[in-house]
């Protein structure tokens, strides 16, 4: 019987090729960049394919006839058309949970960077300018983390692991606003659930980890941000989409919010010529949730295991739910 065959457009470990390549024939192209028609060359006569970027809609699907599975090297799935991919029969998988603890210390990160100043006061010490006058003392002055309150919009695993750090490591009072309540997150952090304009409204840090979704795209608009304390902190390490950026933008330099701190864009990478780039009260990071040496790895494991157990069936597998 053939091996199927199955296309790999992500960079991958030796250890996670050897999977693929012992129950699989494994296609990976040279090309850093694939270009769509290249794409449609490579992709017409594939069982499987592992990416994390490239968009799953009919059309493609016209190209791909073979197609039985789609394993995406992220915990999300945003370019996957969901209707298209169920109405095809085509699989679609994911890597969660070995990426949650890495993405949630990010967070917290970005929190305490925001909350004193670490990008702004680091940035001027190195230029020279601590000890100028008017650059001391309450010129340095950020708020307290510990005992305040946090937000999490979003209490998925990732917003669960959030609210543990949070509470058990800051002594924070967690508030969250979630489709469903979560009674085990309340028992365990004292989470309390709010609605979106009363988390809003009574939380010193916001931290946005809803998944993206045609429900969420555009959720946090300029009077979500007027509802915020003036000295809230806003965080997004989820998807830039969920917020309205020019509304974001123009809350930022009203100061109807003390700061942002974002690890995600409405389009990455970010321009060169976007106000965020300029604004002392925003941190910008070139969306690293997931990035460090060991996370990474595990993700290419779970993502290489998914793409053979969904063509060969030997194996658990994380199936997205829209299309279990």
């Amino acid at each position: 019987m053939a091996k199927p065959k199955v296309l790999v457009l992500k960079p991958l470990p030796e250890e996670a090729k050897t999977i693929i390549r012992e129950r699989c024939t494994m296609i990976e192209p040279e090309e850093s960049h694939i270009s769509r028609e290249r794409l449609a060359e490579l992709i017409s006569d594939v069982d499987g394919l592992l990416t994390n970027d490239i968009r799953i809609d009919s059309e493609l699907l016209d190209e791909a006839k073979q197609l039985k599975i789609v394993s995406n090297q992220s915990v999300g799935y945003n370019n996957f058309d969901l209707a298209a991919m169920k109405a095809r029969g085509v699989i679609g998988t994911h890597t969660p949970y070995v990426l949650d603890g890495t993405v949630a210390d990010l967070v917290f990160a970005l929190i305490l960077a925001a909350a004193r100043r670490v990008p702004e006061l680091d940035s001027l010490v190195k230029q020279g300018k601590w000890g100028e006058p008017g650059n001391g003392g309450e010129a340095h002055y950020g708020v307290d983390v510990h005992h305040a309150t946090i937000g999490i919009v979003g209490m998925g695993r990732i917003g669960e692991a959030v609210a543990r750090r949070a509470a058990l490591g800051f002594d924070m009072k967690v508030l969250y606003s979630n489709r469903s309540r979560k009674p085990d997150a309340e028992k365990a952090y004292g989470a309390q659930y709010r609605s979106l304009e009363q988390l809003l409204e009574q939380s010193d840090f916001v931290v946005l980890m809803a998944p993206l979704t045609s429900e969420t795209a555009g959720m946090i608009r300029i009077e979500h941000f007027e509802r915020m304390k003036p000295t809230a902190v806003f965080v997004n390490a989820s998807r830039g989409q969920l917020v309205d950026e020019p509304a974001m933008i123009d809350a930022l330099q009203r100061k109807l919010i003390y700061a942002a701190a974002l690890d995600v864009y409405e389009t990455e990478p970010v321009d060169a010529g976007n106000p965020l780039l300029s604004l002392p009260n925003v941190i910008t990071l070139p969306h690293i949730g997931s990035a460090t040496a060991q996370t990474r790895f595990d993700m290419a494991m779970v993502a290489a295991n998914n793409l053979v157990g969904g063509l060969l069936k030997d194996r658990q597998i994380y199936i997205v739910p829209e299309l279990q």
